[in-house]
């Protein structure tokens, strides 16, 4: 139930902009590489002094004006170029409605061919981020149309798509981020029960360190870490053939323990105020995750975030029980 109570959360239009409003003081300080393309290269430079390197997500929801599109692409240009100027180890995640999915394909693929044409420049890799279902189609059709063009694009594959390991055997010459998924799909699309998703999870990761040209192994389980391990060693799977990566403020210790062991590491980093959806999708993917942040973000004197899921929850409780009186 929690899950659907953050997913809810997530796609809530007026609690998004009154989050913008707060910036980050309600406590996402913790898990957000700062407001701006300065403080996140900062936070990038303490990263890679620990042997990490980073992807950079320019944070940002609902997009559905021309003019939001294109100030996105902008802004995601100007990461590049300081990523390029300060000579930092990290590359760039792209959100496809952010740059204007939601408004006309053909608009948005000239925007994010201007973004990954930029990066080629500089020898920078982009990954297309993957978002809900209903997008999948188009974001996998943008794909296809850049790597006619650039070598440097790569995307995401969800675990609990039933057709996932389809996919990931499409696109297996590629550059790809293996996850679990993180949106509400039905049961007709997705699976549902985490051992399903764990297991099928497992058996993408198995199958793209095998056959794959790269694989970024994105998760915070470590049991499925220390399988991952487990499984290299047996297969000599050399260490530059994959990394592990983690959500920034997400298990620390972990991230640099992998580091420190030798392992290639990456840390995602988002950055901006529009930090608000990007932090309940990952409470809804794994509701655990709160416990991971608590001593970090909640405090005092700032624990505002954890009232509203609180609240959330209370009211999803309550909503439900009206529902069945209802019937």
């Amino acid at each position: 139930m929690l899950k659907d109570v953050f997913m809810s959360l997530s796609q809530n239009q007026l609690l998004n902009s009154t989050a913008k409003k707060y910036g980050l003081k309600l406590g996402a300080q913790s898990v957000v590489a700062g407001t701006n393309i300065e403080e996140a290269i900062q936070s990038i430079k303490e990263l890679n002094a620990h042997g990490i390197s980073c992807t950079v997500d320019n944070l940002g929801e609902f997009v559905f004006k021309e003019e939001e599109a294109t100030a996105a692409k902008e802004q995601i240009l100007k990461v590049i170029e300081a990523i390029h100027e300060h000579k930092v180890d990290a590359h760039i995640s792209i959100k496809p409605t952010q740059v204007g999915l939601d408004i006309d394909y053909a608009f948005c693929l000239g925007n994010v061919r201007e973004i990954v044409q930029k990066a080629n420049e500089y020898d920078m890799f982009v990954n297309i981020d993957m978002e809900d279902y209903k997008h999948l189609p188009p974001t996998l059709d943008l794909l296809d149309e850049l790597a006619k063009e650039y070598d440097n694009v790569g995307t995401v594959i969800q675990a609990y798509f039933h057709d996932a390991l389809n996919m990931l055997q499409k696109y297996q010459n590629f550059r790809i981020r293996l996850v679990k998924g993180a949106y509400k799909e039905s049961e007709e699309i997705a699976y549902q029960d985490k051992k399903d998703i764990d297991s099928n999870y497992i058996k993408l990761i198995e199958w793209h360190l095998l056959n794959g040209k790269f694989t970024s192994i994105a998760t915070h389980d470590h049991k499925i870490i220390n399988h991952v391990k487990n499984f290299v060693k047996k297969h000599q799977i050399p260490n530059d053939k994959f990394e592990f990566q983690m959500l920034y403020g997400f298990r620390r210790d972990m991230q640099l323990q992998l580091a420190k062991e030798g392992y290639n590491f990456c840390t995602y980093v988002p950055f901006g105020n529009d930090w608000y959806g990007y932090f309940m999708r990952r409470l809804a993917e794994r509701p655990q995750n709160l416990n991971l942040v608590a001593k970090q973000v909640f405090n005092k004197k700032t624990n505002t975030v954890l009232g509203v899921a609180a609240g959330a929850f209370f009211l999803g409780r309550l909503t439900k029980s009206q529902n069945k009186k209802r019937k």
